[in-house]
């Protein structure tokens, strides 16, 4: 019912409300002080502002900008890019990994790493003409 995007890769907002789900769930079951028709009414609820959050994230650009993160370029044509690694908390050799896990062995051969709104890092190897996937990352 919770769709694909409940066993996915989440971003913080989403991952807000599984675990909000899970205590109010255990909440219900260990608790005595808590009827079981208010223990479901809150799990619907939680469950129903996810669905809004989500649908309002796609019809209304104000509200998926206040909510989702961009993804962020933390190298560039070869080289560190220092502000935005101190900006998102990111170490060099954290980059260093995911570079090394795309199969690259140098950072000159990386043309971008990009910080992704789910946390994980992608890496573009150098190629020949404009990088078009990078539009929509934050420099």
């Amino acid at each position: 019912l919770a769709g694909k995007r409940s066993l996915s890769k989440m971003n913080a907002f989403d991952l807000v409300v599984p675990v909000a789900l899970g205590s109010t769930l255990a909440t219900v079951v260990l608790t005595k002080n808590v009827a079981f028709v208010e223990g479901a009414l809150a799990f619907f609820m939680l469950a129903l502002l996810q669905w809004v959050a989500a649908r309002l994230s796609i019809s209304s650009r104000w509200f998926r900008h206040l909510i989702r993160s961009k993804p962020r370029l933390l190298v560039e044509d070869g080289a560190y890019r220092h502000v935005a690694m101190v900006d998102e908390r990111v170490t060099s050799a954290e980059i260093d990994a995911a570079i090394r896990t795309a199969g690259i062995g140098r950072l000159e051969e990386a043309a971008a790493v990009v910080l992704e709104p789910d946390g994980s890092m992608s890496v573009i190897r150098r190629a020949d003409g404009d990088l078009t996937a990078l539009r929509s990352v934050a420099r």
